[in-house]
């Protein structure tokens, strides 16, 4: 896995991530939450995010571009909840505003730097 923690590979570890902690989440709704369907369920999840991880780093094209949509996609969650979330604002108080900004910032220029280094729009 030499080279793989990179701008290039950002969004497949921030998969590969969440795929763990969604297989940790059902081992736990089934074990210590003895529940047989919401783990099902959340496996479905976690074999979808494991696989886009998994072909990601391995340079699959497809995966490259699902998972750049996918950090445009929470950029722009980023950018409405700047101005109009109610629950985060609540959560955080006075604190929103940067933190939220800084996490636009930071993913915004994480998918310009990832279409630019897997070269998905040249």
């Amino acid at each position: 896995m030499q080279g793989r923690f990179s701008l290039q590979y950002s969004f497949d570890l921030i998969f590969a991530l969440l795929a763990a902690l969604a297989a940790l989440a059902v081992l736990q709704t089934f074990i210590i939450g003895r529940h047989y369907i919401i783990p099902s369920t959340i496996l479905v999840a976690t074999v979808l995010l494991g696989n886009i991880a998994w072909y990601g780093l391995r340079d699959a094209r497809w995966a490259k571009c699902l998972l750049f949509w996918s950090g445009f996609l929470f950029t722009a969650h980023l950018l409405f909840a700047l101005f109009f979330a109610q629950v985060y604002r609540t959560l955080l108080g006075a604190a929103f505003e940067p933190v939220c900004a800084v996490l636009l910032l930071l993913f915004a220029f994480m998918t310009w730097q990832y279409a630019k280094r897997n070269r998905l729009f040249s």
